[in-house]
């Protein structure tokens, strides 16, 4: 019991120290090169419109095109725009794309913009999901940028974001720019230089030359630094320290449910993990092949396989009354299973990977703060089944949607609960678990106000002391640590940092990313409002 107090207040510790030393942005830079493939049928006045930029300014970076009315197909152009510091989080620029009828994120992250950006950045920039955006919507297009680091070099002050395709190489990226192999390895510590990842390169200038990094400009790997103020965060810390030595020193340790309870319902002992038994449920068994025309062939252990028409039936249809949440995947429904309340998501059957992502996690993984798959189902559209929990999600308690405030004995116990939940699938599994959606939505909250971490269909699987690795773009704006929005590095530390902007919530009530002027539509991260930059960044 000691030991995993202590763990969680270690755990906790480093939830501050990793948001004393994240770094983000302070300001961006006027101007960035985006690398644009061209297809065929592709035109200069389309190109133009679609960046919204004058086909006089593209030119001026493209001494190569002698007649603007024909541009040669599968080349590239670079492409001028300004580098913002967005939310404070993280360095990009957001254009505007109206969607005509028929097109989808996949057009226009992989088509249209030339996968400058991706369609999972597209489903986290915007508010409708994959599956249904009405024609005629204007969607936001985030793409990244880079306005140097000084602490590579001060020679370099433009770069040019580089989609790289099949047949692209470090050797060749490098000598195409102009700079040495290490040079570019250096501005991209995290890339693999494969197919399908963005790299940053140095770039020329209308005139032919690189220019400098400007005083002031530019991502320091070790200057920009946030210095945590709060007097509440620490006041939080300490309330977290005393309840956790002196209040909860006789509880019993958390422990995974193998058994049945006695005395639990139907649906409870249908879905625990059994040893030696098999379950009351008819549907259930120690090894389930889902069949499906998409997922043909996939077994799901000890899973519970319900059929279309008794989800239907428990949902009333799948009335929209019924709706209790929804999200980038698809809708939740309370339904009454078997005489037990329930929540059921209905997803469409392109989100087959994040589908089957949270069926194997939560099949396998069991733990009291982390919430409870009772079973599935893949007949038309693909369902999952979990426990009912009462009192929604952290999210709303926070905003006041509907749900009474949280009391502060009751946020500290919703943040050790997460924190537990979090520490047992990073530390107790094997292969390791990382949520990357960890947020005050994904975090529930049952009858007794206890947190309980939900949405595992980002869960990425590492194995037991790996080192870092780069993986597409998932989460949500606001949650993600600045290297990760980046590069996409991913380890246990995303977690982290989601926790700790979770708990920024908790104290301050204020959302992940706060709108700073409406007039203007500006926002920033709370991270980037309760984290105070150096008063200076001196060059060395």
């Amino acid at each position: 019991m000691i030991t995993n107090q202590i763990f969680i207040l270690n755990f906790l510790l480093f939830v501050l120290l990793i948001m004393k030393t994240v770094r983000s942005c302070n300001s961006g830079c006027d101007l960035a090169l985006a690398s644009y493939y061209i297809e065929e049928g592709t035109n200069l006045t389309y190109i133009s419109n679609l960046f919204n930029q004058p086909t006089s300014e593209i030119l001026k970076y493209n001494p190569n095109i002698q007649n603007p009315d024909t541009i040669q197909s599968h080349t590239r152009l670079n492409i001028p725009f300004t580098c913002d510091c967005l939310s404070g989080l993280f360095l990009g620029h957001t254009f505007s794309y109206k969607l005509k009828e028929g097109e989808n994120y996949k057009a226009v992250a992989n088509g249209y913009y030339s996968n400058l950006t991706t369609i999972d950045f597209l489903i986290r920039v915007n508010s409708y999901p994959a599956t249904d955006i009405p024609a005629g919507t204007v969607i936001n297009v985030t793409v990244n940028c880079s306005c140097g680091d000084r602490d590579v070099s001060k020679d370099y002050g433009l770069f040019l974001t580089y989609p790289l395709r099949n047949g692209d190489s470090l050797p060749g990226i490098a000598m195409e720019s102009g700079v040495p192999v290490e040079l570019v390895k250096r501005y991209n510590p995290a890339s693999n230089f494969r197919a399908g990842e963005l790299v940053f390169l140095p770039a020329k200038d209308e005139n032919g030359n690189f220019p400098p990094l400007k005083m002031g400009s530019g991502m320091s790997k070790g200057g920009i630094v946030g210095i945590v103020v709060g007097g509440a965060f620490g006041i939080l810390l300490l309330v977290l320290i005393l309840y956790v030595v002196f209040y909860r020193r006789k509880k019993v340790a958390d422990q995974v449910t193998l058994l049945p309870v006695p005395g639990a319902s139907e649906l409870d002992q249908s879905s625990q993990l059994q040893h030696g038994r098999g379950s009351s449920m008819d549907k259930t068994s120690e090894s389930t092949t889902v069949v499906s025309p998409r997922l043909t062939g996939i077994t799901v252990d000890k899973s519970v396989e319900f059929s279309y028409e008794e989800l239907a039936k428990a949902t009333d249809g799948f009335s929209t009354a019924n709706i209790i949440g929804r999200g980038g995947f698809g809708l939740v429904y309370y339904a009454e299973l078997r005489n037990e309340k329930a929540a059921i998501k209905k997803m469409d059957m392109q989100a087959s990977k994040e589908f089957l992502a949270e069926l194997k996690v939560l099949t396998h993984v069991h733990h009291l703060n982390l919430v409870r798959l009772i079973g599935y189902c893949v007949e038309g559209s693909l369902f999952l089944v979990y426990e009912y929990i009462e009192n929604g999600n952290l999210s709303q308690h926070l905003r006041g949607t509907g749900k009474d405030p949280l009391s502060w004995p009751a946020r500290v116990q919703i943040a050790l609960d997460s924190a537990r939940g979090l520490e047992y699938i990073h530390e107790h599994t094997v292969p390791v678990y990382i949520h990357r959606d960890v947020k005050s939505a994904n975090i529930l909250i049952d009858k007794n106000f206890r947190g309980k971490v939900a949405d595992f269909g980002l869960t990425k699987l590492t194995e037991y002391g790996s080192s870092s690795l780069q993986t597409r773009l998932v989460g949500t704006f606001g949650y993600m640590p600045p290297e990760y929005a980046q590069y996409g590095e991913v380890s246990p530390k995303i977690d982290v940092y989601a926790f700790g902007v979770v708990l920024f919530e908790l104290i301050s009530g204020k959302q992940a990313i706060v709108k700073t002027d409406e007039a203007k539509n500006e926002s920033k991260g709370l991270v980037a409002l309760v984290v105070i930059p150096p008063t200076s960044c001196k060059l060395t």
